[in-house]
């Protein structure tokens, strides 16, 4: 079955049937990875531009592996040192690369709203890779196949997103693909990094650390955004730590079996100390991984639709 829409601009009004083809499909590009041969032609033909207003490696490098594995001819933009600097439109910009016959866009921007704004003024698909403080739709995705392959299961789990919860489109996304599929969401952070209203969305929200990992299975745990003016959230990052900072004393205290998941990149020593980084409780890099197969099932799934 193809997916429900074009494009992939967010979680929030995704259909749950269309989340769980996704997470299914990334399962068998998963295997292809594992393979002495990784390299399949199923989008032989097909030209993806990965348009980058934004700084980023995981995800930018991430789609690029993915979209090379599947045989795609790709097209790397990025802001710094392009006409944009000298200029140059959002519009026009993005008119002149679909100009070169463009298929697929995969797009981060700075501003909410950028990956919508693209479905009306090019006819290529578009991927939301990060836009502002909305949507991180690929990278809540690749989160809760990580939960899946590791747990067995996302139904009925219960899953903390730790940190800034008032910066990141990462939160946003989780929440929404969570509660679809079943999982007992919560917040977890200082009064000033929680949104108000955030129980709107169904998740019970914590204000002691302790108490989070002690009473939930899974911590996704967030990184300060500094550069979006979080720091003016918290007193110190010294004080975020003291009370918030998830070290191997508080898990093995409270919850030994809690999975640590974390986004990248991580502020070491801040939201988590590098033993809890590197040590057995968490699969940081297996998110890494599996983030190439998630975003190749999505390609797939976009690609091969008529």
């Amino acid at each position: 079955m193809p997916l429900s829409s074009k494009h992939l601009l967010g979680l929030y009004s995704m259909p749950v049937e269309d989340i769980n083809l996704i997470l299914d499909t990334a399962v068998t590009f998963k295997e292809i990875l594992e393979r002495p041969i990784k390299k399949v032609p199923t989008l032989k033909g097909i030209t993806v531009v990965n348009l980058f207003f934004e700084n980023s490696t995981r995800t930018r490098l991430s789609f690029e592996l993915a979209e090379k594995r599947l045989s795609a001819d790709t097209l790397n933009f990025s802001k710094v040192g392009s006409s944009v600097q000298k200029g140059e439109t959002f519009k026009d910009t993005v008119r002149n690369i679909c100009s070169m016959k463009v298929d697929m866009i995969v797009i981060r921007h700075e501003s909410p709203g950028a990956p919508q704004y693209l479905t009306r003024i090019t006819d290529a698909k578009v991927i939301n890779a990060g836009d502002g403080r909305h949507e991180h739709p690929t990278q809540a995705l690749l989160d809760i196949f990580s939960i899946k392959e590791k747990l067995g299961k996302v139904e009925g789990l219960r899953v903390c997103i730790v940190g800034d919860i008032a910066h990141s489109r990462v939160a946003l996304s989780n929440i929404f693909a969570l509660t679809k599929l079943g999982a007992k969401v919560s917040v977890c952070g200082p009064k000033t990094m929680i949104p108000l209203f955030i129980e709107n969305f169904g998740v019970k929200v914590y204000h002691n650390i302790n108490k989070a990992i002690a009473e939930n299975d899974v911590l996704n745990v967030l990184r300060i955004q500094l550069e979006r003016e979080a720091g003016g959230s918290i007193p110190a990052l010294r004080e975020y730590r003291e009370y918030f900072g998830i070290n191997n004393e508080r898990i093995e205290k409270n919850n030994p079996n809690v999975l640590i998941l974390h986004p990248g990149p991580i502020n070491r020593g801040v939201e988590l100390s590098s033993e809890v980084a590197d040590g057995p409780y968490q699969i940081i890099l297996d998110q890494v991984t599996n983030g190439v197969a998630v975003r190749m099932a999505i390609l797939y799934l976009l690609g091969t639709q008529n």
